[in-house]
């Protein structure tokens, strides 16, 4: 096998660098500006992360790339539907995203990260009006120019959404790279049905997730958030 072979090149610094950058940079953006993501960008940012690791090269993603008319039926009739109390009330998540139970520390950093977004926006602890009218927004994509709607194959087992967790995570990285951001959107699965049937999903077609894809606006406030992370010494333990 060559030498020169780009898969057993070291980067080189300046390469290093920008995927740290890439991935660094990475925060959920939820204001977007108008600017339109033109589909060749799309495609590409789509044929970059298509080369996340898969059990067995399974590739399980389906992506469905929603703009214009499209994107907007979609949020009108979720929108329609999270502001009514009936309606919302009959649609349920079809699977566990979040624990039945809580417990410290993560309660604690949901909490927190909660409460960091609504005090930039500030919006009262007491304000349920505000904090629904916030929460209805991830159903507009935030504004956000391209809608991405994931899927999944139902027989597809808890390996192949690990997976999956690698092809998202290489779309966010991805975007970054084209000067784009990124929201990922568990918000989405509440509606799995009304998407299904908006989006003509095949019966055995199960909703991942959602995503808004875009150019970040840069003056609101609520793209000011950064989230804390733990250090690397109260994650990890290491043997020898």
């Amino acid at each position: 096998m060559s030498s020169d072979n780009p898969r057993f090149a070291t980067p080189s610094a300046l390469e290093g660098a920008a995927v740290d950058a890439a991935i660094l940079t990475r925060h959920s953006m939820r204001a977007y500006l108008p600017r339109p993501v033109e589909r060749p960008v799309i495609e590409d940012l789509l044929r970059v992360a298509s080369f996340a690791p898969s059990g067995t090269n399974t590739q399980p993603w389906q992506v469905h790339v929603l703009t214009g008319a499209a994107k907007a039926r979609l949020s009108d009739r979720i929108t329609a539907a999270y502001l009514d109390p009936a309606q919302n009330a009959a649609h349920q998540e079809e699977y566990a995203y979040y624990p039945e139970q809580w417990k410290s520390p993560y309660i604690d950093r949901r909490r927190k990260v909660g409460w960091d977004l609504y005090g930039l926006l500030d919006i009262a602890k007491t304000d349920k009006a505000r904090m629904q009218q916030q929460h209805g927004r991830n159903y507009e994509f935030f504004d956000a120019p391209v809608g991405l709607i994931f899927s999944i194959d139902r027989v597809m087992q808890q390996g192949s959404w690990l997976d999956y967790g690698m092809f998202l995570q290489n779309i966010m990285v991805a975007a970054r790279a084209r000067g784009l951001h990124t929201c990922p959107q568990a918000a989405f699965t509440q509606f799995h049905r009304l998407i299904a049937d908006e989006l003509q999903f095949a019966p055995e077609q199960m909703l991942v997730c959602g995503m808004a894809l875009g150019y970040a606006d840069p003056q609101a406030i609520e793209n000011s958030l950064v989230t804390e992370r733990v250090p690397v010494a109260e994650f990890t333990r290491f043997y020898e």
